[in-house]
This record gives structure tokens, sequence and C-alpha cells, in this order.
């Protein structure tokens, strides 16, 4: 399957949990588009929370703010590793920051659910408390 593309042309690039964390490590920073209940649950150490849909009675909803929201704490020429729950509205959320400008922001496959998987999370918590399970992910 091919990655899909912004309207520029910019292919978004995804990485697994084992490169993402050597790109953390590295001095990338992590973008984390999940909810805010999903975030406060668990997350990466030190990532920054700007959720890129919210959840409303009538579904789920793109954060209509949610480029402004990442340029008020991230500039366009930061390294940026995007991630969720299992992939999906982070891929998503990387299409818009190149079609915003940001020159530097790889997804990262899997998502939260598949680093926790790889035992990269913090704390003593079994991995189903860190996790919210989701139609593609258990």
């Amino acid at each position: 399957m091919a990655s899909p593309k912004s309207s520029s042309e910019n292919v978004v690039v995804t990485v697994n949990v084992h490169a993402a964390k050597d790109l953390l490590c590295s001095g990338y920073r992590y973008l984390d588009v999940r909810t805010g209940e999903e975030f406060n649950k668990s997350h990466i150490e030190n990532a920054l929370n700007v959720p890129y849909m919210f959840i409303t009675p009538q579904g789920k909803v793109v954060n209509p703010e949610f480029i402004d929201q990442v340029t008020a704490v991230c500039s366009k020429d930061d390294q940026i590793v995007v991630g969720c729950n299992s992939g999906g509205r982070s891929l998503r959320a990387c299409v818009e920051l190149l079609n915003a400008g940001f020159k530097h922001v790889k997804n990262m496959g899997g998502g939260y659910s598949e680093w926790v998987d790889n035992g990269f999370a913090e704390g003593d918590k079994p991995a189903a408390e860190l996790k919210t399970s989701c139609k593609f992910r258990p």
C-alpha cells in the first residue's frame, strides 16, 4: 500500500515504534494527537498533546484549530514524531502538518498501543490499563 500524499506531493513517512523511540532519543519531539482523555490515561514521556479529533454526540470531528494549536507549541522546522492510539489519526494529522508547511514530520505506525505492546511504556501498570481499545486494536 502506498503512503498517503499531501496535496503538495509530500509523502508521509511512517516509522515503526523502534525507529520512533530512536528518533525521540535523538531529539525529535513527540506529538500525541489522541484525545485528552486518552492522553491522560497514559502517554510517552515529554509528549505534547494536541488532539486531532474530538468525540462529540454526533461522532468524531476533526479539531478545527489543530494546525494553530500545533503551531503554538512547535516550530515548522521542529523534528516531530506524530502518534495516536493505532496510527490512523496520526497519519491524517501528518498530512495536514505537511500541507501546513511542517518539514520534518514522521508518523509512528501502530501508535501508542504498539509502543505499549513493545514494552516501552513507563510505570508498573499492566498494558491493558495503559491502552485504549479501538476497532483496529483490542
